[in-house]
This record gives C-alpha cells, sequence and structure tokens, in this order.
C-alpha cells in the first residue's frame, strides 16, 4: 500500500514537471515570437521611414537639398561604385583563406589474369577486403611560408582602402555634375521667364503700335519691326522651352526620377555671391578622396612587390597516407602508414616574371599617385581661379551693370512714349536689356557652378575615415 502511495506521489511529481516544462517551453516561444515581431515591426518601420523620405520630397518644389539626397539614394553611377567596393571585399574575404587539404583515394595492384585475379593465398576468405588489392587513403596539406597569407591579406586590406575612396570620389565628382545640373534647370527656368516676359511686352507694344498706326501717330514699318521682334521673341521663348526640358532630362536622370522629369521644377535662389575663397590647397591636397585612393592603392603595389618576392620561399606539401594491401610480403602486416614531403626545387625558374611585374606595378602606382596630387592641385588652384572671377563679375552685374541697363531701358519707354524718339531706338534699349538679362542670368550660373566646382575641389576626409 505505501508502494503504491509512493507511486502515485512519483507521478504527481513527474506530471507537475512535464507541467512546469512545457508552461516554460510555452513561454520561451511567446518571448521568440515576441521578439521577432519586435524586429519584423522594426524593418518595416525602417522600410516605411525610407520610402517617406523618399516621399517628402516634392519635385514640383524641388531644392538642391532634396536633389542631392535623391542622388544619394538612386543615382546609377554612386550604386556601382558601391558594388566595386562589395566585389573588393569578397576579394579580400578569398585573400585570407588558408590553403585546402587534399583528400586521395586508390586501388591498384588488379591482376589482370582472370583465373587467378587477386585472390589471397594466404587467407581462405575472397572478400574484397582480404584481396591483393592495394588501397590507399591520403590526406595532404599545404603549408605556406614566407607570410604569404598575411601579404594577402595586407594587400586586399589597402585595396578596400582604395575602393573605399574611389566610392567617395565618385561621389565628389557626380555630386559636382548634379549641382551643376540643378544650376543649368534653374538657369532654364530664368531665362525661360525672361522671354515670357519679353513676348508680353513686345505683344503690348505691337497692340499699342497697331493702334497709333490706325491713328496715323507711327508709319507701318515701325509697327512691321515691332512685329519682326515678336516673332523672333515666340522663337527665342520656344528655344529656352526646348532647354528647359533638356535641363529636366539631365537632371531627373542623375536622382532616378526619369519618368518624372516633366514635373521637376527648382525651387532655390542662386547663391550668395559675397564667398571669400581661400587658397588651402597645399593643406587639403593630401585629404582628398582621390589622392587617398592613389596611396592606397601605392600601399598595395608595396604589398603585392613583397608577395611576389615571397613566393621565392618554398612552401612546403605535406602528406600522410594509410595503406591496406594484403598478401604483398609474407610477415608483413596488412596495414601501414607513410607520410610524405613535397618541396619545389626552383631549378628552372625563380618567379623572376612575377618579381619584376610586381616592381613594375609599384613605380606605376607611385607616378601614378604623384600624378593624382598635381592633377588635384591644379584643380583647386583652377577653382578658386574659377570663382574669383565669377564672383568679380556677378558683383559688377548686379551693382552697375544691370542698374545702368534699366535706367538706359526706361529713359527709351519714356521718349518713345512721348514722341522723343524713334522705334528704332527703343527697340535697340529693349534688346540691350534683354541680352543683359540673359547674360546676367548666366554669369549666376557660371557663379553657382564656380562655387560648387571650388568646393568639390576643396572636398576632405576625416582623419578618423582614414
Amino acid at each position: 500500500m505505501v508502494n503504491l502511495k509512493t507511486h502515485a506521489a512519483l507521478v504527481g511529481i513527474r506530471l507537475e514537471d512535464n507541467k512546469n516544462h512545457l508552461i516554460h517551453q510555452k513561454v520561451k516561444s511567446m518571448r521568440v515570437l515576441k521578439v521577432m515581431g519586435i524586429l519584423l515591426i522594426g524593418c518595416l518601420l525602417h522600410e516605411k521611414i525610407a520610402f517617406a523620405a523618399e516621399d517628402s520630397v516634392h519635385l514640383g518644389n524641388l531644392s538642391l537639398s532634396d536633389a542631392q539626397q535623391l542622388f544619394h539614394t538612386n543615382n546609377r553611377e554612386l550604386l556601382a561604385a558601391q558594388r566595386m567596393l562589395q566585389a573588393t571585399e569578397a576579394n579580400a574575404i578569398s585573400a585570407g583563406q588558408k590553403p585546402n587539404p587534399t583528400l586521395s583515394v586508390g586501388v591498384s595492384s588488379f591482376n589482370l589474369n582472370r583465373s587467378t585475379g587477386n585472390k589471397n593465398p594466404d587467407s581462405h576468405s575472397n572478400s574484397l577486403q582480404d584481396q591483393t588489392l592495394n588501397s590507399t587513403v591520403q590526406i595532404s596539406q599545404l603549408f605556406e611560408r614566407g607570410d604569404k597569407r598575411e601579404l594577402r591579406i595586407a594587400s586586399a586590406e589597402d585595396a578596400i582602402k582604395a575602393s573605399k575612396f574611389d566610392v567617395k570620389d565618385t561621389e565628389r565628382q557626380w555630386l559636382l555634375i548634379l549641382n551643376n545640373s540643378y544650376y543649368d534647370l534653374l538657369l532654364a527656368q530664368e531665362i525661360e521667364s525672361i522671354q515670357v516676359s519679353n513676348v508680353s511686352l513686345y505683344e503690348k507694344t505691337l497692340q499699342a503700335a497697331e493702334l497709333r498706326l490706325k491713328a496715323g501717330d507711327i508709319a507701318s514699318s515701325d509697327a512691321s519691326r515691332i512685329r519682326v521682334d515678336l516673332l523672333k521673341t515666340k522663337n527665342d521663348l520656344r528655344q529656352a522651352q526646348a532647354n528647359l526640358q533638356k535641363a529636366k532630362s539631365n537632371l531627373a536622370y542623375l536622382i532616378g526620377k526619369e519618368a518624372d522629369a516633366s514635373g521637376i521644377h527648382a525651387e532655390d535662389h542662386w547663391p550668395d555671391s559675397k564667398v571669400l575663397a581661400e587658397n588651402t590647397a597645399q593643406q587639403n591636397i593630401n585629404h582628398r578622396p582621390d589622392v587617398l585612393a592613389a596611396e592606397a592603392r601605392a600601399k598595395q603595389a608595396e604589398e603585392n612587390t613583397h608577395l611576389a618576392n615571397a613566393l621565392k620561399t618554398r612552401d612546403v606539401n605535406i602528406a600522410l597516407q594509410y595503406q591496406h594491401f594484403p598478401g604483398q610480403m609474407p610477415g608483413s602486416g596488412e596495414n601501414t602508414i607513410g607520410a610524405a614531403v613535397n618541396i619545389p626545387l626552383f631549378t628552372n625558374y625563380e618567379y623572376q616574371g612575377e618579381i619584376a611585374r610586381a616592381q613594375a606595378d609599384l613605380n606605376a602606382a607611385q607616378e601614378a599617385k604623384e600624378q593624382t596630387r598635381a592633377a588635384a592641385l591644379t584643380e583647386i588652384d583652377r577653382a578658386n581661379a574659377d570663382l574669383q572671377a565669377a564672383t568679380e563679375k556677378l558683383q559688377r552685374f548686379d551693382e552697375q551693370i544691370l542698374t545702368e541697363a534699366k535706367k538706359a531701358a526706361e529713359a527709351a519707354e519714356f521718349a518713345y512714349n512721348h514722341g522723343a524718339t524713334g522705334i528704332t531706338d527703343l527697340l535697340d534699349s529693349r534688346r540691350v536689356l534683354r541680352a543683359l538679362q540673359l547674360d546676367a542670368a548666366t554669369v549666376r550660373a557660371d557663379f553657382a557652378k564656380s562655387l560648387a566646382a571650388w568646393k568639390a575641389a576643396m572636398t576632405v576626409e576625416e582623419t578618423s575615415a582614414q
């Protein structure tokens, strides 16, 4: 009776333990599901935020900062540079691996005499393992010497550094192209606006001239001149509209919005002309991404030179072998083991070609580094000179030329309306003002592009990024 109660108590305890275990497993599963749910929600929110950031950009009121945001997200050239970096990182994984061992399995000593075969005279069994067949299993491993693996890793790391700086330099160059395209669009919009105003002005002038012609105040030739200028202005407007559409298409490609090119409208104003650029080329030249990429490649070429010289250090291939050969010799065991060491003999060739090629690549990389530094210094000096000239031209237009041209045009309008001058003087003053307005818009665009080029030329990387 006592045993039955004890057994029942033990069964109860086991059931309670199983129940607690199931509850624990259930709670653990719920926790795992909860964590997975939180991660899933986080991923969805991340994607939603990414899409929301892109959706928040309105192409109809596109600022330069918005265009740059779309550029970093959608630009194909920048994406291609990033893919090249990923490929270089994948090569680094291969460079750091040790050689794999080799497994060899073989069977030999088959007797071609059909009547005898490979029957073992020392054994009454004719099973496969007792036949006089030489069965071998061998495993071999190549051991690299001369720090070849370490040199490959160092070379791969330098290649990754160079590729990272290539991505930065690609971003620098194409961001400049983006800025120029944005300012081209801003210029095209302003030129179209000027041409629209000119067409409207000439249409009103033609209407007034036709009324005066009916009243006999002007000759028919004056009205004809106004009509001809109106038609020429309409042609200019049509060309401005075509240039505007091309500018939209160019910018749309850079930001990955080709399908929405017609709806793009640049909203920013021209940059401030009161920008004083200081030539700090010497202190910035060594921190530009293209110079840093060239230095990394020179370092990589140096590592490759050491790697080529390391080829003269002989690698060793060590093999261990197990052999099963029944009936090979009286008194000998069927199972034997052995070892082998393979060392190459440089009797004919000592990798002179690889070493010479690596040295030539090193010289080329060092020369390319100096060439890149010289080109960067020239680019900075040229950008600084262009910016200084563009600044002075823009200030002269804003402070003097446009002001005087508007005064002259207003005086000509007043004189013509009061009969003091003829239609020729009026049309000439308008042509001069229109040409100067177009020149001023072009000068503003030149200044904006020069400022963008100067900033791109002065782009440097943080020391920590190196």
